[in-house]
């Protein structure tokens, strides 16, 4: 790698006053044979007394070491095909930073099974990883996961969500709360007074899943703040399979014909979109999260109205590129970084790239 002009400069002199090549000066700097102790001791002195740093980049280069990133997501599945895209755009970094010497290794693990985020996560460490750019989804499992993580002095960072207290180097992702307040609000332009709202989760561990509770903090503040916090039913769905979530909406349907907006705080929206659809409910406003071919066929057909998204890819990119900046000392990386929070519909769909 060619060296930076200031950096070039301090060899010259550190040559200079030891009175030898710039590229015996180079081999002492880079641990290469080839240099009597004598002379060591004397460049290593100037160097001392000079405080010189060389270029972290051009040291691991000319060093070899290669650095391994693990990632630690959930696998894309039949259920939902969101984590293709975060993969994406890791790959993407991975594959620009390839040239520095960074490999990038993937650990997958099943979202519905706190035992495989586990097993997988243990595996990864037994790969002795340099850094890691994790997605937790089990809060509880992760916390305890990050600080072993943190015991061993490893930069780690979060994508799509966060942790309480947020333990890592960075954040990046979506801000959850205001996003639940962002839905809020787009409902709140179409329902009438007399009309009620119904906030669903649809997770097989609600407790653990963070993110999914904040967003609904962030909506139900939106109506608290306006006074209409009893227009807000909320159903938890624990099973993620179409008949279940099925057998739990319509009786809550039934017994509250006054629900004309359905809020559901992840990407499984596609699941109440299908429900609706089959009983010909087209009276109830549908919104939801990520841009999932099976959301955005809802979305064009109209069974789903708005779609909330926070730009997973760039997620992705923004985490690996936020754990090269760290360790290559290119710059300090902010401890939160939130994705801008798009508005999608039928209208503009074609134009979004996720």
């Amino acid at each position: 790698m060619k060296k930076t002009e200031t950096e070039l400069t301090g060899v010259k002199e550190i040559a200079r006053r030891a009175n030898v090549s710039i590229g015996t000066v180079d081999r002492v700097i880079h641990n290469r044979k080839g240099v009597s102790e004598e002379t060591k001791k004397k460049i290593n002195a100037i160097i001392e007394e000079m405080d010189f740093r060389p270029n972290k980049m051009a040291s691991l280069l000319a060093s070899r070491k290669i650095l391994n990133f693990a990632i630690l997501i959930p696998a894309v599945s039949d259920e939902t095909d969101y984590w293709s895209y975060p993969l994406n755009g890791i790959k993407q970094a991975a594959e620009e930073i390839r040239q520095f010497g960074v490999t990038v290794n993937y650990h997958f693990y099943d979202l519905n099974s706190k035992s495989s985020f586990h097993a997988v996560a243990e595996e990864m460490l037994q790969n002795e990883p340099d850094a890691i750019l994790m997605a937790p989804s089990f809060v509880e499992e992760s916390i305890i996961f990050a600080q072993k993580i943190l015991e061993l002095e490893l930069p780690l960072v979060f994508i799509n969500s966060d942790l309480p207290d947020q333990p890592g180097l960075a954040y990046i992702g979506p801000e959850l709360y205001q996003s639940g307040k962002l839905a809020a609000q787009l409902i709140s332009f179409a329902i009438q007074k007399q009309d009620k709202i119904l906030t669903l989760n649809i997770s097989t561990d609600l407790e653990n899943n963070h993110h999914l509770l904040r967003k609904e903090q962030g909506f139900k503040s939106f109506f608290e703040s306006s006074g209409k916090l009893n227009k807000v039913i909320t159903l938890n769905i624990n099973d993620t399979k179409l008949t279940e979530a099925e057998k739990a909406l319509l009786p809550v349907l039934e017994a509250e014909p006054a629900i004309k907006a359905i809020f559901v705080t992840n990407s499984r929206v596609n699941l109440i979109a299908e429900i609706l659809a089959q009983h010909k409910r087209t009276d109830i406003l549908l919104v939801g999260y990520d841009f999932l071919k099976k959301n955005i066929d809802h979305l064009i057909s109209g069974q789903i109205t708005f779609l909330i998204c926070q730009r997973p890819k760039e997620q992705g990119y923004l985490g690996v590129m936020a754990l090269y900046k760290h360790l290559f000392k290119i710059s300090e990386v902010e401890k939160s970084t939130y994705m801008p929070i798009d508005i999608i519909t039928k209208e503009n769909y074609l134009f979004y790239n996720g």
